[in-house]
């Protein structure tokens, strides 16, 4: 059997009908659908057009048994979705009237696309931090926790490079790999074994304030509880009674 790229002659053959088949009965259904919508208005001369049509689509749905007429009722939704479609990119803002935010910075008309990158809306703001320290070498300096950039500004610069390009630019492990000359397996082994570094020193940090139920955020007593049930070091603290707690914050400003 001949064929067609992917494709057996057989099978575009049979496509061609059916799609020949849909367009006549998409001409059918939507001039059931006008026709009805015409016998309804003429009833109710007080209703509007689009009342008449939307009560027509209503009597069509309705009506439907059989697979055929199913069918046809998809296809008058396919192209009521359409129309509807057409509609509204009429009323479209153009050029000369206002935009939204969202729409100001879609429009490739005003604003080029290189210029709509949140790099440049920074820059152009006048926050510069991350543009000054858009450098792997430098990574620490883009966070505002302090316990982190004292984690980080430790490490080595092949650590930085790996951590800011899987992080910063989400690159894949073999993009990196591939600027660096090495294999993906040598990169995802360094940054395994740097996240666990971090996590154990961090770890160290935060649970004598675990323990000592000083202030900590929701998202450091899970990482706490998450690395005593993962690695089995330390233990999960007792529920105390409101009380108890403030009488142990209170050693920490003291």
């Amino acid at each position: 059997m001949a064929r067609l790229g992917y494709y057996d002659e057989e099978l575009l053959i049979q496509h061609e009908v059916e799609t020949r088949r849909r367009i006549n009965l998409q001409d059918e259904v939507l001039g059931d659908w006008k026709a009805d919508a015409k016998k309804i208005r003429e009833e109710n001369v007080t209703m509007l057009q689009r009342e008449a049509r939307r009560e027509a689509v209503t009597i069509i749905e309705d009506a439907a048994r059989t697979e055929d007429e199913y069918d046809k009722v998809t296809i008058l939704w396919d192209c009521l979705d359409k129309i509807e479609g057409w509609r509204l990119a009429k009323a479209e803002p153009k050029r000369t009237e206002l935009l939204t935010e969202r729409e100001f910075y879609k429009s490739d008309s005003i604003i080029p696309s290189p210029i709509k990158h949140e790099w440049w809306r920074q820059l152009l703001v006048g926050k510069f931090l991350d543009v000054i320290f858009d450098c792997p070498h430098e990574i620490q300096e883009i966070t505002s926790s302090r316990p982190i950039y004292y984690l980080i500004k430790p490490l080595d610069e092949k650590q930085k490079e790996i951590m800011y390009y899987l992080n910063i630019r989400l690159w894949t492990p073999q993009r990196i790999a591939a600027m660096r000359g090495q294999t993906d397996r040598n990169i995802r082994k360094v940054y395994s074994k740097m996240i666990d570094d971090i996590r154990e020193k961090l770890f160290e940090r935060l649970y004598f304030r675990y323990i000592n139920y000083w202030n900590l955020t929701v998202t450091q007593v899970d990482f706490i509880e998450w690395y005593i049930r993962e690695y089995g070091k330390g233990a999960i603290r007792q529920e105390l009674s409101e009380e108890e707690k403030v009488i142990r914050r209170r050693s920490e400003h003291e």
